[in-house]
């Protein structure tokens, strides 16, 4: 009998946290920082400590379920193991989880365009930005064909060089602050509505974190998942907390205004001490390296997520093929790369890219909500890690992390009302093409 390669399981602890850390590190917060400090000032350490402590709701669930389930297609499993019957919600949550990961690979892909076009001094043409974003996503895909413990080792060095440069600004922006002298570390703007201005802050930072979740994908090629993947999350979120409330601390010297009305605002933090075109070179390889790492850690989450769910027969068999040499599910890596590179064509993707971070918060409600209903329908299951503090068998963060995440849902950053319908417009189209999907599986 021919018997079929498998994943392998070669992910240690250390490199399942750089996993997270690097999606967390994402380029994206290079932009978003500046748009933080300019509501909260010197303060901005709070709203840190705020939406981590929102993260840490969703990633405790998480942390429980991914212990119980050490599967890929995670979400998917998590629902259907809490609410069985419900075949067509199944698919969908899968369906979603897709859809975001497609979008998001193309949208960070274009983001490292940007940033390399800018760099060279090239031409910033839209034919430019998608030969640069294919590029990038072939090249990733091979590596993550190549075999996970290479894939593996790049993120490695990806995360590191990440982390460095993170350090190295805060070394920067504490040089600066030893210079200047006494700050307030609770002054706020002029003008501020301090509750208001916290916790808009806190939800933009929150967005900022998503991307911990995607650990709870690559468990089939981690070594003892049920206990590495539940501490991996929790040390993500703790050292990505630690990094980003030290930043916040370094940058208090700064002018709210300033660092918000820049495109670029750690360049201009960087060249308080260095050269403005030095700075801008170094923030732009650090970005570099952390939108590659970011879109390597998508390519590799979204290949796992088909290759699972065609595995259980949500999805085509072909999806489940594994190579012989690479141990990687070759035939969903090139399909990933594929989808993803077609997004690339769709040209302004902004609000689709919100309306899969729509997605993503909706996901993270029913992940709260399906650990809830499990701990009533299922309370004899085996929990290497579990959430505490419970009320009449209810526990009580992932209670807190439903309510925050629908919260946010509701609220959606700053959009307007129209920007808000289209969203959600979007949110619906995505659901009807799934369950049109699923109707028509069922007669094949």
């Amino acid at each position: 009998m021919k018997i079929e390669p498998k994943l392998e399981r070669t992910i240690n602890l250390f490199e399942a946290t750089l996993y997270g850390i690097g999606i967390i590190l994402t380029a994206g917060t290079f932009t978003l920082i500046g748009e933080v400090y300019g509501i909260t000032g010197p303060a901005s350490w709070i709203s840190f400590l705020i939406a981590a402590g929102i993260a840490v709701l969703t990633g405790l669930s998480y942390a429980e379920l991914t212990s119980i389930f050490p599967k890929g297609a995670a979400e998917y499993n998590y629902v259907k193991e809490a609410f069985p019957t419900r075949n067509a919600f199944h698919f969908i949550i899968g369906w979603i989880l897709l859809f975001t990961g497609f979008i998001s690979t193309a949208t960070i892909a274009f983001g490292f365009a940007g940033y390399f076009i800018g760099l060279i001094g090239a031409n910033n043409s839209t034919i430019a930005m998608i030969t640069v974003a294919i590029v990038l996503i072939v090249f990733l895909s091979v590596v993550n064909f190549l075999g996970i413990k290479k894939s593996t080792k790049l993120n490695t060095i990806f995360t590191l060089i990440e982390v460095a440069g993170i350090i190295f600004i805060i070394v920067i922006g504490f040089l600066r602050l030893g210079n200047i002298g006494n700050v307030n570390f609770l002054e706020f703007p002029a003008g501020s509505n301090v509750i208001l201005a916290v916790m808009n802050a806190a939800a933009l930072i929150f967005f900022v974190y998503i991307g911990f979740e995607e650990l709870a994908e690559i468990t089939e090629e981690t070594q003892n998942p049920t206990k590495n993947i539940p501490r991996a999350l929790m040390f993500t979120i703790l050292i990505t907390t630690i990094l980003y409330v030290l930043f916040a601390f370094s940058i208090a010297s700064f002018d709210p205004a300033t660092l918000e009305s820049s495109p670029n605002p750690l360049a201009v933090i960087v060249s308080s001490i260095l050269d403005l075109d030095l700075a801008i070179i170094i923030i732009s390889i650090i970005a570099l390296f952390a939108i590659s790492n970011t879109v390597l850690i998508l390519l590799i989450v979204g290949s796992r997520l088909i290759f699972s769910l065609s595995n259980i027969g949500t999805f085509p068999k072909i999806f489940s093929k594994v190579h012989r040499r690479t141990h990687t599910p070759w035939t969903a890596i090139i399909f990933t790369m594929i989808i993803s590179i077609c997004f690339l064509f769709i040209g302004d993707i902004e609000i689709i890219a919100h309306a899969s971070v729509f997605s993503i918060l909706l996901i993270f409600s029913i992940v709260n909500v399906s650990l809830i209903y499990l701990r009533k329908s299922q309370p004899n299951l085996k929990r290497p890690f579990k959430v505490k503090l419970s009320i009449k068998g209810v526990p009580i963060f992932p209670l807190i992390g439903a309510i925050t995440c629908f919260i946010l849902l509701i609220t959606f950053i700053d959009l307007g009302i129209w920007e808000y319908f289209i969203v959600l417009l979007i949110q619906f189209i995505i659901m009807g093409i799934g369950l049109s999907i699923y109707a028509l599986r069922k007669h094949f």
